[in-house]
C-alpha cells in the first residue's frame, strides 16, 4: 500500500500479500501492525503517531496503539513522542539469513569472487519496487588524493533495499517478469531521477528491460549513484525460474564499464552456472 493512501479503519488489507488469503483468515490488527513497523526507513529513522498514520495509510488513533504496543514488545524505542526501532528488529532479519538457503547458498561463491577480484559482490531479490541485498562480500574502490582506498558502495550492506529501476540487479529481476507482469509493475509508476543518469522515460526504461532480456545481464552506469557502475546476472533454479541476481560493482576509476564487461562478466555467468543447482 502506498504510504500516501489515506488513513481508513475498514479497509480491508493494509499491506500486499504475496499470495490470496481468504478475509476470514485475514488478521487485521496484525497487517496493520506490520504496516507501523514498515513504515521506517533511512528517510524517516524516528516517527510520532501523526507520521506513522500517514506513510501506514491508517489513522492516527491506531497508528498510536501500534507504536505504544511494539514499544511494549521491545521492537521500538521512544521519548514518549517519538519511536524509532530498536535492536530487536534484527531478530527477523537475523533468523533469516541464518536460516534461509539462498543466503546460506550464495555466501561461499560471493566470498570467492571477492577474494578473486577484490571487488564487491552482492546478491539480491525482489520485494515490490526495491531489491533487498541478501547476500554480499567485498568492497568497492575509489580514488582519493592519497590513491585507491577500498569503501564499501552505498547501501551495500546486508538487508539494505535499493531501487529496482536504477540498479542492475533490480532490472535483471525486472526483465525476468512476462511482459504483462512488467506493464503490471509499471501501470501508474513514476521512475524517480537518483542521478543525471537515471532513466525515468517509461518507454525508454521498457526498451532497457527488453534489452536485458535478451543480453541475460544488465549493466548500470552511475544511474543509482554517482562513481559507481555496476553489472548483474539472473541467478535460476533447476527449472529455469530467475529466483535472484548476482552483481559486482565497480568504481570507473578502478575499472571502466568495458572492462566489467570483459573481465567480470563472465565470472558471473561462471558462478550463476555453478548456484544453479543450489537455487
Amino acid at each position: 500500500m502506498s504510504r500516501n493512501s489515506p488513513p481508513s479503519e475498514t479497509m480491508g488489507t493494509v499491506l500486499p500479500a504475496s499470495r490470496p488469503i481468504a478475509k476470514a483468515d485475514m488478521i487485521e490488527g496484525m497487517a496493520k501492525g506490520m504496516a507501523v513497523l514498515e513504515s521506517f526507513d533511512t528517510q524517516r529513522q524516528r516517527l510520532n503517531a501523526t507520521l506513522a498514520a500517514e506513510r501506514a495509510g491508517i489513522t492516527r488513533a491506531a497508528a498510536r496503539r501500534h507504536l505504544l504496543t511494539l514499544a511494549h514488545l521491545g521492537y521500538l524505542e521512544t521519548d514518549g513522542s517519538y519511536f524509532w526501532l530498536a535492536p530487536k528488529v534484527l531478530r527477523f532479519s537475523g533468523s533469516y539469513l541464518a536460516s534461509a538457503r539462498l543466503p546460506r547458498a550464495v555466501q561461499p561463491t560471493l566470498n570467492r569472487l571477492a577474494a578473486q577480484t577484490q571487488e564487491s559482490f552482492s546478491a539480491g531479490v525482489l520485494d515490490g519496487d526495491e531489491v533487498v541485498i541478501v547476500g554480499r562480500s567485498g568492497y568497492e574502490w575509489k580514488s582519493g588524493a592519497d590513491g585507491a582506498v577500498r569503501v564499501l558502495a552505498y547501501g551495500l550492506h546486508l538487508g539494505a533495499r535499493l531501487p529496482a529501476h536504477a540498479t542492475s540487479t533490480g532490472r535483471v529481476l525486472l526483465a525476468a517478469k512476462p511482459k504483462t507482469g512488467l506493464t503490471q509493475w509499471l501501470k501508474g509508476r513514476t521512475l524517480p531521477r537518483l542521478t543525471t543518469r537515471t532513466i525515468i522515460d517509461i518507454k525508454q526504461f521498457r526498451a532497457v528491460i527488453e534489452q536485458v532480456r535478451a543480453d541475460d545481464c544488465c549493466l548500470a552506469v552511475e544511474e543509482h549513484e554517482l562513481g559507481v557502475h555496476a553489472l548483474a546476472v539472473p541467478l535460476r533454479n533447476m527449472q529455469g525460474k530467475t529466483v535472484a541476481a548476482l552483481n559486482v560493482v565497480a568504481s570507473p576509476q578502478r575499472l571502466s564499464a568495458q572492462q566489467m564487461q570483459r573481465d567480470l562478466l563472465p565470472l558471473l555467468f561462471d558462478a550463476a552456472r555453478e548456484l544453479r543447482p543450489l537455487m
